[in-house]
């Protein structure tokens, strides 16, 4: 993405996509909370405004952001981070990409997504890579008018807080530290 913010206008809506800074961090937090009731899972959310501004802003940030303004309004966001392939190289995850339900419908969603391959292309990514829940249609209907790939072969795999500490507690044959 160039260093000049992108607008594009829908019936008098100037749409403003551009990086996300400290001062976004509650904004975004506020839309990934509204993300979380949507998928039905507001308790999950256990991230907070000062991790994000730890996580995306101090001396190792982990993830970056762009978000989308309205009227000097954050009502859209996209948070992703560069992550490697063995096969491939460099890449983006794109870990979520939301708008407020109110402005839904308008494009944002659209121009974060195009905003975001721009982005990818000047970080020279060999690819971009996302997670839909499957009962999302909306969300799939989107991604595939970009023509995305939907890949079925792939079954994703996750540790929580609990499980990562129960595995960094063995050793390397398997079994408890000190057994």
């Amino acid at each position: 993405m160039s260093t000049a913010c992108e607008c594009l206008t829908f019936a008098a809506m100037q749409v403003t996509v551009r990086k996300g800074t400290k001062e976004d961090m509650p904004a975004v937090h506020a839309l990934i909370c509204e993300l979380a009731l949507y998928e039905k899972a507001p308790e999950e959310v256990t991230n907070t405004v000062e991790d994000m501004l730890v996580d995306g802003f101090g001396d190792s940030p982990v993830f970056q952001c762009l978000v989308a303004e309205v009227d000097q309004r954050v009502v859209g966001m996209a948070i992703y981070f560069i992550k490697y392939s063995t096969w491939k190289g460099k890449g983006v995850y794109l870990d979520d990409i939301v708008v407020t339900d109110a402005y839904r419908g308008h494009g944002i969603g659209h121009q974060l997504f195009i905003s975001l391959a721009k982005e990818c292309a000047m970080l020279g990514a060999n690819q971009l890579h996302w997670q839909v829940l499957d009962w999302n249609e909306p969300a799939i209907r989107f991604y595939k008018r970009f023509s995305a790939m939907l890949d079925s072969e792939w079954v994703n795999c996750k540790l929580d807080s609990n499980g990562i500490r129960r595995v960094a507690a063995l050793n390397e044959l398997g079994k408890e530290e000190g057994v």
